[in-house]
């Protein structure tokens, strides 16, 4: 079987930047397993299958080397994008439009942005946003990150960490500047048991230059437990840490800009924004992307 496939680098809008994912835009006929092996030899943090359903829905499941996951957000990006500009939706002169995508975590809304005929960025509605408490006692967390617990909280203002998800649990834990942030020194192995034990995907690190009026910010990733010790742009955790930000009324609007990737060589920048809807939130995280490679796989 010969498979066109793609490698996309999202939340960017030049090669070798941003986060790459692997892409293959028709999966009908694969199996799970085939799926499986497909991620291990692309050996990206996260590959998706595409399997086209009715005009403008689309299921799509990711893949990390080593397992399935239930959402990504780069795949995301990278899925739509590439569909959009390889012609399997048909685009317009400019404008917007609308698909839908199927995923474990049910069905979200996509918005291809077009311009002069080029896909200009690609938005994606995330999961219901949802905490699953503050961690009070974070001595674990300082003991995996090898910090002090008094650099655990924005600037001058004292914060906890706090698990949240909008497709995926993260911990979200802000540090006190940049430059503890460039700087943490990750024990995996620890981090790797304390994910599993709690059920997280991994943790989101985030610093920001203010503890109030935020328009941006600046994170890591690590979520060794899915074999991914850093990743250099992350749509779930970035949606999960815009929640942080609103529900601790940090935010100087409904949006932010998340700058990720630095340390890795990787610059990415993520859009965020968060909705206000029927007394709950909408989030929604999105950008650029470039396709950098593609293919066929035989199998």
């Amino acid at each position: 079987m010969d498979l066109i496939i793609y490698q996309v680098d999202s939340f960017a809008d030049k090669p070798f930047c941003g986060n790459p994912a692997g892409v293959v835009p028709d999966s009908k006929g694969l199996s799970i397993d085939q799926m499986q092996k497909i991620a291990a030899e692309m050996s990206l943090s996260e590959t998706a299958f595409v399997i086209p359903r009715d005009k403008g829905h689309f299921e799509v499941r990711f893949f990390t080397p080593k397992c399935e996951v239930d959402l990504c957000g780069h795949a995301t990006i990278a899925v739509f994008y590439t569909l959009a500009e390889k012609g399997y939706i048909k685009g317009k002169e400019n404008g917007v439009i609308k698909v839908i995508q199927k995923t474990k975590v049910g069905k979200l809304p996509v918005e291809i942005y077009f311009n002069e005929g080029k896909v200009q960025k690609v938005m994606m509605q995330q999961g219901s946003p949802k905490s699953y408490g503050i961690i009070d006692n974070f001595d674990s967390i300082c003991e995996f990150m090898n910090i002090d617990s008094s650099l655990i909280g924005l600037k001058d203002l004292d914060l906890k960490p706090e698990i949240i998800s909008t497709g995926l649990k993260d911990i979200i834990i802000p540090v006190r500047s940049k430059n503890v942030l460039n700087n943490l020194k990750i024990d995996f192995d620890k981090l790797k048991e304390y994910t599993i034990e709690k059920d997280i995907i991994g943790i989101h690190v985030f610093s920001a230059n203010s503890s109030e009026n935020i328009e941006e910010v600046f994170c890591r990733n690590f979520a060794p437990a899915v074999g991914i010790n850093e990743e250099a742009a992350t749509g779930t955790s970035n949606g999960a840490l815009l929640y942080y930000l609103k529900k601790n009324k940090l935010l100087k609007g409904n949006s932010i800009t998340a700058y990720q990737g630095e340390i890795l060589k990787r610059p990415s920048q993520i859009y965020c924004e968060i909705i206000e809807k029927d007394s709950n939130y909408v989030v929604n995280v999105g950008g650029k992307a470039r396709i950098v490679l593609e293919g066929i796989i035989t199998i």
